[in-house]
């Protein structure tokens, strides 16, 4: 069986892992939401109005000035990525949880859709992977090569201290935007099963308790020269293509010029794998560790493979779909999440399906609409479209999120708080559990989904879309 991970710095304390991980990082709030709705709490204390959302119309220099000061008041200083330890993040990270015994766990990449599942089986949802950022002094969003170097020495200090994780940076002004310039993002990757991951699996999962792993499959052109840091320039995540990222790419030009850059200074590194996983995807190392960590102790190992975000939404929405209608509800109520704009307590007690996107571009919201093209119409239709904070040429014009709302009989809603001041707004989670929490209760809550059930609707809702459900 696989060793889990105990790296030398498992022993001594290092920085709390709420220090560590970034405050706006996807993997954290879908933790803290997790947590809360197996508790039966909702996410209205996560998240709070930023100042940003005093600067939505002023003029573009003081804004961008705004967003690299708050960009800055979270991110770790280069001394304290020294401090880093990964196995108290894991800590941190599990004991969130309510200390009970669970029917089953879901790991792997972040996707706000594995969320409603776990909590659709009461199960808990655990990250393989955390987000950080640090400053840059005098950093530019324009001079990917200089971000490199800069993170290449951070990574350096990171894996002095925690030999079994691996850094991935992401520069992407697309969807980062000013603060690409003012912090350098750094995806720390397990490759293996942290001890407190182990640990809290063997003391809470209940004898013979299914483990389910998902995996973000999506690829993205790197740099690895095998030293535990790697580097990309862009991200799927940006909406964009890897050759929007090219000096001479036209998108390109507009977005630098939005985080007020000059892509007359854009030099990408030359890249050593075309196509390896993006910053979500899941180390070989981790899905082994946990595979042996599965078969050793008698918890069979199911695997999702997920080519793109909108499979996996369209998925566990149709799954959700069939759960509520098995429990007298009518399933004709769905209501459009974007980015951290959920609650999955909020959901579930008003008998809502979800369907989760990413984030506000373009594409994932073409990818809502055509699910929903094909789908039996819903009664009502609530939209939540998270302003990104940033301009980019992939993002979704509000018709368009209109055009989704419009998919509803006889109730279609756009949210209005969330719809002031797009794209360059900023809205808390806690946005989300206001509007959830005007939807008319359908309680009771149906019984929790059992594992092999949930895979025979992933198999079948996904299948068409490339979604793998071994």
């Amino acid at each position: 069986m696989r060793k889990v991970s105990v790296g030398p710095t498992a022993g001594r304390a290092g920085l709390a892992g709420d220090r560590v991980v970034a405050a706006g990082s996807t993997a954290r709030l879908l933790v803290a939401a997790t947590a809360r709705a197996l508790r039966g709490d909702d996410c209205a204390d996560l998240g709070h109005a930023t100042p940003l959302s005093r600067f939505t119309g002023a003029p573009e220099p003081v804004r961008r000035a705004a967003a690299a000061r708050a960009a800055g008041r979270f991110a770790l200083t280069p001394q304290q990525v020294a401090e880093v330890n990964a196995e108290r993040v894991a800590g941190w990270i599990v004991d969130q949880f309510p200390a009970s015994r669970w029917p089953g766990v879901v790991l792997g990449s972040p996707h706000g859709a594995a969320v409603h599942l776990a909590v659709a089986l009461g199960v808990p949802w655990l990250p393989a992977a955390f987000e950080m950022t640090v400053h840059w002094t005098r950093g530019a969003v324009d001079r990917p090569r200089a971000a490199l170097d800069h993170g290449a020495a951070l990574a350096g200090r990171l894996l002095a201290g925690n030999r079994d994780v691996h850094v991935r940076q992401v520069h992407c002004p697309a969807s980062r935007g000013v603060s690409a310039g003012a912090t350098v993002a750094l995806a720390v990757r397990w490759r293996c099963l942290p001890e407190a991951y182990a640990r809290f699996l063997a003391d809470r999962l209940e004898p013979g308790a299914p483990v389910l792993l998902l995996h973000d499959a999506r690829t993205w052109p790197v740099l690895d020269e095998g030293r535990g840091h790697s580097f990309q320039v862009g991200s799927p995540a940006s909406g964009l293509e890897p050759v929007d990222f090219h000096p001479d790419a036209p998108a390109l030009r507009q977005v630098l010029r939005c985080a007020g850059g000059d892509g007359a200074h854009w030099e990408t590194p030359d890249v050593s794998c075309p196509a390896a996983y993006a910053e979500n995807g899941v180390e070989s190392g981790f899905e082994h560790s946990v595979r042996g960590w599965a078969g050793g102790h008698g918890h069979p190992l199911h695997r999702v493979l997920v080519p793109q975000p909108d499979a996996l939404s369209a998925a566990t929405a149709d799954l959700y779909r069939r759960w509520l209608r098995r429990a007298g509800k009518t399933g004709d109520r769905l209501v459009v999440e974007c980015g951290r704009l959920l609650d999955p307590w909020q959901v579930v007690r008003a008998g809502l399906v979800p369907y989760w996107c990413e984030n506000a571009t373009r594409r994932r919201v073409e990818g809502v609409e055509w699910w929903l093209a094909g789908s039996e119409p819903f009664t009502s239709v609530d939209v939540l479209p998270e302003p990104p904070g940033a301009r980019s040429p992939a993002l979704a014009g509000l018709p368009q999120w209109l055009a989704v709302a419009g998919f509803g009989r006889r109730r279609r809603a756009l949210d209005r708080g969330a719809a002031r001041g797009y794209p360059v707004a900023s809205v808390p989670t806690r946005r989300a559990t206001e509007v959830l929490r005007n939807q008319p209760y359908d309680l009771p809550v149906p019984p929790p989904l059992g594992m092999a059930e949930a895979l025979v609707a992933l198999r079948e809702a996904g299948a068409h879309q490339g979604l793998l459900v071994s």
